[in-house]
């Protein structure tokens, strides 16, 4: 499983970013959070993941990129919303992973 470098966080858990994720990498439950990652269907955008879900062992995380983290449904909602949203305003698609690229290595230089 990879993060993202510029991470979508919620409101409401932005201060609360790195102990999340750390907890997430050791497998300690979290309870009401969601991980948004790029689709791991190509007809789709996102995936929204309860953070639970990856404490299974058989859960596949190899090559998972998580590209957002929120608390509750409705803030993985309102963080998907916006992530899109940026997308379409600075291409005009929704080619979200290639947008991603881009915006890393655009921040890099």
């Amino acid at each position: 499983m990879k993060w993202y470098k510029y991470l979508y966080v919620g409101e409401s858990i932005r201060h609360k970013t790195e102990i999340i994720k750390w907890k997430i990498k050791h497998n300690i439950g979290q309870i009401n959070i969601f991980v948004i990652t790029i689709a791991s269907n190509p007809r789709n955008l996102l995936d929204i993941i309860p953070a639970q879900e990856l404490m299974q062992k058989g859960y596949p995380k190899k090559g998972l990129l998580v590209i957002g983290l929120a608390k509750g449904k409705d803030e993985a909602y309102k963080v998907v919303a916006q992530i899109i949203d940026e997308v379409y305003r600075k291409t005009g698609s929704f080619a979200v992973l290639p947008y991603l690229q881009t915006k890393k290595d655009s921040k890099n230089h």
